[in-house]
């Protein structure tokens, strides 16, 4: 059987969740195919072999015990995990991993990076895709060029906006109306994003962004249905039955997905088959255009007023928690969770 490494946690505001994804994730891992080995990353960035009872993962109580320092050898070929045990150094060969890491410094290129110099094969996006993909600007860039349709949007640098506040708010409100989006470039979970209804609010907002990242985008408003679609695979991808999400809030913000339970996720989502079909295409287009493999949920909106599929943003790690669209939409299209975990390794192992 091969050995798969599994990192959870991560120096992450996103580390509660990736939690809850790994432990779904290693609760449904084909165990007559795969051994797992588990590494925990803490909130200040320290790297722990785990070796207690997975229960104790969602709740945090993973750290209180059975944690050994350990970190991934970078020798290239070696394809191990170093452990620093009391009485010497021990190395677990691993033939894979699934870095099941959300968001900032895990879902971003960071562990990607280590992983390729090390040489073990991982499940997800490469260092650049996944850089790519983590940056709203980068992507919704690339969204243009590759002509997928999209809402208006800018993008400031903390240096840039410090230059003239007045000038960038201003031009928010002239190009793309009010209310706005504020979001950081790179974040997760849509933490740090705010719905700005005022041209005052555009201070507050960025001001709550800056605190996640150095750059942000503004972008326009869309009153629209919000439309998922989860794309797998290598070279070949296939796209989902689509997904809807009833946000409980305003907005699809952190605690409509993670606390309030009122959301409401609609399988296969009700829409024309023509929009359906549109939307799939550009979930592939988008995929292709940034670069991805493994997986990738690609997020859009159907504006109200006249159907328009709307390119919203792409999510190379999307959640694996038991109420997260990713695994619930492949498990539509026949694909259930722990065959999806396998295919996933499996690609992961494909020589991309």
């Amino acid at each position: 059987m091969k050995n798969v490494l599994i990192i959870f946690g991560g120096k992450s505001s996103e580390y509660e969740v990736s939690l809850q994804s790994a432990y779904s994730v290693i609760s449904n891992i084909p165990s007559d195919r795969y051994t797992v080995t588990l590494v925990g990353i803490t909130k200040d960035g320290r790297w722990l072999l785990f070796e207690g009872n997975i229960e104790d993962i969602p709740t945090e109580k993973w750290l209180d015990s059975a944690c050994t320092p350990a970190m991934i050898s970078t020798d290239f070929g070696d394809n191990s995990i170093i452990v620093f045990r009391e009485n010497g150094i021990e190395k677990i060969h691993i033939d894979a991993c699934f870095p099941v890491l959300h968001g900032k410094n895990g879902e971003d290129g960071t562990v990607q990076g280590l992983l390729e110099l090390s040489g073990i094969p991982y499940v997800g996006c490469d260092t650049l895709s996944s850089a790519m993909c983590m940056d709203k600007a980068v992507t919704n860039m690339t969204a243009d060029y590759a002509q997928i349709p999209q809402a208006k949007w800018l993008g400031i640098t903390y240096s840039d906006y410090n230059a003239d506040k007045d000038a960038f708010v201003s031009a928010c409100v002239e190009k793309l109306g009010l209310p706005v989006f504020i979001k950081p470039a790179n974040a997760g979970s849509s933490v740090g994003i705010s719905k700005a209804k005022t041209k005052e609010d555009i201070y507050t907002a960025m001001d709550v962004a800056f605190r996640e990242d150095s750059k942000v985008v503004a972008e326009e408003n869309i009153d629209g249905r919000e439309i998922e679609c989860a794309v797998l695979g290598n070279s070949q991808p296939i796209a989902s039955v689509l997904g809807e999400i009833k946000p409980a809030s305003e907005f699809y913000d952190y605690e409509a997905k993670y606390i309030n339970n009122d959301s409401v996720l609609c399988i296969p989502a009700d829409l024309p088959q023509s929009t359906a079909d549109e939307i799939r295409a550009y979930a592939v287009k988008a995929y292709r255009a940034l670069g991805c493999s493994g997986l990738s949920r690609v997020d859009f909106f159907v504006r109200k007023s006249d159907g328009k599929a709307l390119f919203n943003e792409i999510n190379t790690l999307p959640g694996f928690t038991p109420i997260s669209m990713y695994p619930k939409m492949l498990d539509a299209s026949g694909i259930p969770y722990s065959e999806l975990i396998d295919r996933l390794i499996n690609l992961a192992l494909e020589v991309k």
